[in-house]
């Protein structure tokens, strides 16, 4: 979890639990990194608002128009450290190729949005004869890549038999969330 990380925060004990019409609920324990209790109620709020914010909606995927182009945007947030995620360009880049939809520029920037930094992809498809998949497809296809709920197909052409090998990236579990942040005096 990032937002902790940022916050120098540690989980001294987490618990996951699903609950009723696919909704679930994640408890964690906190303390600061010298051990002490968050007992700040703006610090709380806060740290519960970055937190839902997180994991409602990790990153940003759209499909735009530019004109006579259509581009892929991808948003992804920075770590406070300044590092960003490894691997987004593999897995946009392995998304579309999965789609048949062909790259005709890529550009990859660091911009401020809100109080945020983000890393943002900019990927100009190639529409030689038009888009082959509709846009709702490559956003479904590179936002389920991006967060690791896509199946990759991997055909190995010097076995024997050319089988297909199937790299499964683990599912994670769609899920309304209630985020709270709550302290106990003991």
């Amino acid at each position: 979890m990032r937002t902790l990380k940022d916050y120098n925060i540690q989980i001294s004990y987490g618990r996951f639990s699903m609950r009723q019409r696919g909704s679930c609920e994640i408890d964690l324990f906190i303390v600061q990194s010298d051990g002490k209790k968050i007992v700040d109620p703006s610090k709380q709020n806060a740290l519960s608002s970055r937190l839902r914010m997180e994991l409602l909606q990790p990153l940003r995927v759209a499909v735009v128009s530019r004109g006579p182009d259509t581009e892929l945007l991808v948003a992804n947030p920075v770590e406070l450290s300044g590092k960003g995620r490894p691997l987004v360009f593999h897995d946009i880049t392995l998304a579309l190729k999965m789609l048949d939809t062909c790259i005709f520029l890529a550009e990859i920037g660091r911009h401020m949005i809100g109080d945020r930094e983000y890393e943002v992809y900019r990927v100009l498809l190639d529409e030689g004869d038009g888009l082959p998949v509709p846009r709702s497809k490559i956003e479904e296809g590179v936002w389920k890549m991006l967060m690791g709920w896509e199946v990759i197909m991997i055909t190995h052409h010097f076995l024997p038999t050319a089988m297909p090998i199937v790299q499964y990236r683990s599912p994670t579990m769609i899920c309304h969330l209630d985020v709270k942040v709550t302290t106990s005096v003991v």
